[in-house]
This record gives C-alpha cells, structure tokens and sequence, in this order.
C-alpha cells in the first residue's frame, strides 16, 4: 500500500482544522510533499465528494461532516476500487504440492482480511483521528 491514504487523511485534518483559509501549499508543507501532489489527492477527494474546492480561488472545505466521514470512504476515494489490498501470485508450479494449491488456501484468508480491513475503517471516523491527535503531546 501507498502513502495516499495516509496523505489523504492528513489532508482532511488540515482541512477541518484551517478550512476555508487551506491551500494545497499549506498542506504540502504539513505533509512535506510537493503541491502538485497534494492537488492530485485533493482532485480525488473532490471527485469523491468528500471536499469543495473553488475554481479560481484558493481554499478547500469539507463537504460530509467530520463525524461521517469514516476512514473506508477516505481510502476507497484515494485508492483503486477494483485493486485487492493483499494479491496472491498466480504463476505457481502446478506441479508441485504446495504450487498447485496455494492460491486457493490464501484468496479466501486474504479476502478475510481485506473484509475485517474494511469493517475496521468504515467504524473510524476523521473526527476520531483529529481527537486522537488532540491528545498527543
């Protein structure tokens, strides 16, 4: 997995914290990036609905309230739906015991996983990471 989400949800914390004064250089900055690159998950963002922007003007807002924004929303936004998380290699030696049954022990283990991934993330909220990075000190 890439940094994307992560990038993403940092940018969403950027944005409830400092909307609608926050621009892409406000938040490369934070991120240690480069702008075009927070314009790219900013764009994908948008196209998911989550954030407003205006064009022609500098500022991003959120557009679902930070409670009802969970974490599988930011990451389905960012990240390519039809791409499993955990892929299992397909050119395995039929011929040998293990190779000739491999992917069909671990596709059904690693769609468990992506399940419990995804339940996980859709009951975290963006307002919990903002009150979780409250409490840090």
């Amino acid at each position: 997995m890439d940094s994307k989400f992560s990038v993403a949800i940092h940018t969403l914390v950027m944005v409830s914290k400092y909307s609608p004064n926050i621009n892409s250089e406000d938040i490369a900055n934070s991120v240690k990036t480069n702008s075009s690159y927070i314009r790219k998950i900013v764009s994908l963002l948008k196209k998911a609905d989550i954030i407003k922007t205006y064009q022609g003007k500098s500022g991003i807002i959120l557009n679902v309230p930070k409670e009802e924004l969970n974490l599988l929303d930011i990451y389905l936004a960012v990240n390519n739906k039809n791409k499993k998380l955990l892929d299992v290699h397909t050119e395995a030696n039929q011929n040998c015991p293990v190779g000739k049954h491999i992917e069909n022990v671990l596709i059904p283990t690693f769609d468990n996983i992506e399940d419990q991934f995804y339940i996980y993330l859709k009951n975290k909220t963006l307002a919990d990471i903002i009150n979780e990075i409250s409490k840090c000190k």
